[in-house]
């Protein structure tokens, strides 16, 4: 007989009739009793009612029946918590009984009653079950401990839990292995901070072991703790990977991903002149390609992954471009991701088959997927130069089937690759616009008039096709009306005397007979260029357009990074990080690959989180929230004109705010002579840049940057910001004293395929208050692959706060994409003003008065200059020379710097003739009031 008569409603009384045969004697009628009772709750009904009487029980030697019992107590406990107190004596007791799988079944629906008066009842037990003698027990009881730490975390950790867990690690028993290394993984989520998982060489050494031998479950969390170890160098990434590689042959999809996943990310540390590293390349295709043989779902799991990984490693799966042809049979899910694999995996060699294979597919019924189909061919074109010529003519023939939808598909593409090959394809516009009348989705009729507006010259009748257009124009989308009047507009300029009219009519209806605000500025603006400045409009409109890159859709080499780290987990299938979609304070923890070996990488990724030993680089940017942080939320308008002056006070706290002097800056370099030479440069991947020389060095134009002799040394212009860190936003700059006016000279380069608008820049409190004393001047939207220079004027009145080193800047740029933080160094020589000239009286009773012991010396070498040449080199930096004198064949140069602060720089400098080397003494500084004071 079957279960189903327990889910047969019954009688009046029910729960009375339960009651009764809950205290039956017989243990048959028991054990029926809590059957039923366990069906009325499977389907809803409320039977808390009877908690004591099922509780009672729980006191019988029949494993079936304490199953039942425990399934009801996990149920309710919640809801009942007084009453659940009268089952911890029975746990203690059914932890202590010889049955281990009774034990086992104790421990683990303790872990399930999440009730916080009972969980220290509890501790006990499972304080013995962790150390039970079957492993049984012991790898139930793991799990256990997490189930705790998420209901009581402080409870675990006082009770010394983690530290049993951790020594679970060397367990002898591959299952109580995994689940210790599980449950510390799923409470290491909670607090990403801790080190729970204190991973070694040693620790390495124990899990590998117990990989081969533990269920397939468990070998997923041993691989997932694997992926998140950084090997201390190749030897021991070639070892794991070598232990790892038969996890590729298994038959569940869930651990070979994994193991891909260990391989990916290990692989960045062997080097790739290594025969390893050919042979692990290969051995990763095969099981990649098995995944395709399985069912839909899984199928397309596996493909969102392979995609990431061809991203990443294209020559994995280079050779296998037949498995992914698509099949009749296939869901168009799968379809459509297998054609986005085809194109990642289309090259000179297989371009052939690829081709022949889209224009099949165009021919489908599926209309989706014959549109993608149809933009492939225009990627394969893009992509594989050689083949543009076959992509074009493919493309040709699918426009005379005259199917709709294939035709606009095909325009819209064609018009990307005119883009992309200039001058080359022009002959298929005479059948492009034998098309015309046909088309009616939006992106196609947008794409025919860019054509039409492009190529006018070479279309005798270009000003009726867009008159065509233009009878419609408040019908038309946004898309289709913004391109018209650019196109209207480029055929103006190219046919004036033919096009006045039009070129009226447009402007007419894109201005004043229309509401959207975009079409609208666009109008005025080319209204107002065509009437003030033709010539100007013409470089702009029909400015040489920048090439389209190859691959659009890839994903940003950081974020593929972070994906990689996360294959076969929901992230792999969202191409998504975690932060994205998982709600709370879990799974945001951002993964990166190992730096690659050999390479110069490790500044460009690092991997603050892994525990390794290379030291982390210095933290030039505090982290979001932190100082720099809060420029998020400052307001990036310009800043007032009215800033408050430094008031006398200010200079008196000079000496605090350098921390005893300028000698900190000089002592460590031999470059430095009391103006500080910059230190080392910044680590690339904090955004920061070489630093900009700062000693005299640079100011005897060492540096190879521009020397003036007539006024201050200007370093060349270095990359500050690279356009992978933001968005496709690259900034170079150096800065320069004008005049007496402190300038930032930056140079903005747009390399993504978006216009950027809307600049604004803020700096961080800094060392000497350097604040912008205007706007940001971007005068003109920025279009792709254009570069804008401009010149941003600094004041020295912003909020003070000493950095590290002493020259850092802290900048935020915003634009309409987003905000982006940078660090740069600015040269002190930029701070010294044109009024530091030191009265010579004044001057020498100063230098009497410093301690010899606040005095730094040091050596500026390689410098073939006389002292003359010398002094008035440094004087257009506003280094003066106070007095000069020959002592024993060296030249004696005494020299005075007054920095914006109001703070003296006094210096020594020794030059002998015939010796390329510099001997200078820097003293301490001294303070502006004190010198007027002697």
């Amino acid at each position: 007989m079957t279960d189903s008569k327990y889910f047969t409603t019954t009688k009046k009384g029910e729960i009375f009739e339960l009651k009764a045969e809950l205290n039956s004697d017989k243990k048959e009628k028991k054990k029926e009793a809590v059957k039923k009772v366990i069906a009325s709750m499977t389907v809803g009904k409320d039977v808390s009612a009877l908690f004591p009487d099922v509780v009672n029980c729980m006191q019988t030697d029949n494993l079936e029946l304490k199953k039942l019992v425990y399934l009801y107590l996990m149920n309710y406990a919640k809801s009942q918590p007084d009453m659940a107190i009268m089952a911890v004596n029975t746990f203690v007791k059914d932890c202590e009984d010889l049955n281990p799988l009774i034990r086992a079944l104790a421990v683990r629906t303790m872990g399930c009653i999440r009730v916080d008066k009972i969980t220290e009842y509890l501790c006990e037990p499972l304080r013995k079950c962790l150390k039970d003698e079957d492993p049984y027990v012991r790898k139930t009881a793991a799990v256990c401990v997490a189930k705790l730490h998420d209901i009581n975390a402080q409870l675990v950790e006082d009770q010394g839990f983690l530290d049993t867990l951790k020594d679970l690690i060397s367990d002898s028993n591959p299952m109580v292995v995994a689940n210790a290394v599980a449950a510390l993984s799923e409470i290491a989520e909670s607090h990403p901070n801790s080190n729970l998982l204190d991973l070694n060489p040693q620790t390495i050494n124990k899990l590998l072991t117990a990989l081969n031998e533990c269920t397939e479950w468990g070998q997923i969390f041993i691989l997932d703790c694997l992926a998140s170890y950084l090997p201390r160098d190749d030897r021991e990434s070639q070892s794991i990977c070598e232990r790892v590689t038969p996890r590729l042959s298994h038959a569940n999809s869930a651990v070979v991903l994994s193991a891909v996943k260990v391989l990916m990310k290990f692989m960045e540390m062997l080097p790739k002149d290594l025969d390893y590293y050919g042979t692990l390349l290969k051995k990763l295709a095969p099981p990649l390609v098995t995944l395709l043989s399985a069912e839909p779902e899984l199928q397309y799991v596996a493909l969102r992954n392979i995609n990431l990984i061809v991203q990443k490693r294209p020559e994995i799966l280079k050779h296998e471009m037949k498995v992914f042809f698509v099949k009749y049979n296939d869901p168009i899910y799968v379809k459509l991701e297998k054609l986005d694999i085809m194109i990642r995996l289309a090259s000179q060699a297989n371009i052939a088959q690829v081709l022949a294979e889209l224009k099949e597919y165009a021919t489908e019924v599926d209309v989706d997927f014959v549109r993608k189909a149809v933009r492939a061919i225009g990627r394969c074109a893009i992509k594989v130069e050689q083949s543009a010529e076959r992509c074009v003519s493919t493309l040709l023939d699918l426009i005379q089937t005259k199917v709709n939808y294939v035709v606009q598909e095909a325009i819209v593409v064609i018009k990307d690759i005119f883009r992309k090959y200039p001058n080359k394809y022009e002959s298929v516009i005479a059948t492009l616009c034998e098309n015309l009348d046909s088309l009616d989705e939006p992106e196609a009729r947008a794409a025919m008039i860019w054509i039409v507006g492009e190529y006018a010259e070479r279309i005798d009748n270009a000003d009726e096709l867009l008159e065509s257009f233009l009878e419609g124009f408040h019908d038309e989308s946004t898309q289709v009306q913004l391109q018209l009047l650019t196109a209207i507009v480029k055929l103006f300029l190219k046919k004036p005397t033919e096009t006045q009219e039009l070129v009226q009519q447009v402007l007419s209806l894109a201005t004043q007979d229309s509401d959207n605000p975009d079409l609208r500025d666009r109008g005025y603006i080319y209204w107002r260029l065509l009437s003030t400045d033709p010539v100007a409009a013409k470089e702009v409109v029909l400015a040489e357009k920048p090439l389209i890159s190859e691959e659009t859709d890839l994903i940003e080499p950081t974020l593929l990074e972070e994906l990689i780290c996360h294959i076969g987990t929901l992230a792999s299938v969202y191409h998504k990080p975690p932060s994205a979609f998982v709600e709370g304070s879990r799974g945001v923890q951002h993964k990166r690959l190992p730096p690659r070996a050999g390479s110069g990488e490790s500044t460009e990724s690092p991997d603050v989180g892994q525990s390794g030993p290379s030291e982390a680089p210095p933290a030039v940017i505090p982290s979001q929230g932190d100082l720099l942080g809060d420029l998020l939320n400052l307001d990036l308008a310009p800043p007032t004109a009215t800033v408050p002056s430094v008031q006398p006070s200010m200079q008196m706290g000079a000496m605090d705010l350098l921390g005893g002097g300028l000698d900190s800056l000089v002592c460590s370099s031999p470059m430095g002579a009391g103006l500080g030479a910059a230190p080392a440069a910044m680590p690339a991947s904090l955004g920061g840049a070489p630093a900009v020389g700062g000693g005299l060095g640079d100011l005897f134009d060492l540096g190879g940057g521009v020397g003036m002799p007539t006024g201050s040394y200007v370093a060349p212009k270095t990359v500050w910001l690279l356009a992978m860190k933001a968005k496709g936003l690259e900034i170079s700059g150096t800065f320069a004293r004008r005049g007496g006016i402190i300038q930032m000279d930056l140079s903005l380069t747009n390399k993504a395929m978006s216009v950027m608008t809307d600049f604004a820049i803020q700096f961080n409190r800094n060392s000497f208050g350097l604040a912008p004393a205007g706007p940001l001047q971007v005068l003109t939207p920025l279009s792709p692959n254009q570069t804008i220079d401009v010149s941003l004027p600094l004041s020295t009145s912003g909020p003070v706060m000493k950095m590290e080193p002493l020259n850092n800047l802290q900048v935020a740029v915003k634009n309409n994409i987003d905000v982006f933080y940078f660090s740069c160094q600015y040269p002190l020589s930029l701070l010294f003003v044109e009024d530091g000239k030191m009265d010579r009286q004044v001057f020498l009773a100063t230098w009497k008065d410093i301690p010899n012991d606040n005095e730094a010396q040091f050596q500026i070498k390689d410098i073939h200059l006389n002292s003359d040449v010398a002094s008035n080199k440094l004087q257009g930096s506003n280094i003066f020379t106070i007095a000069k004198r020959t002592v024993e064949g060296q030249d004696m140069l005494y020299q005075s710097v007054k920095l914006t602060n109001g703070i003296w720089v006094l210096a020594e400098m020794r030059i002998q003739t015939g010796n390329p080397n510099y001997t200078c003494t820097e003293p301490r500084i001294v303070y502006a009031n004190l010198l007027h004071s002697q």
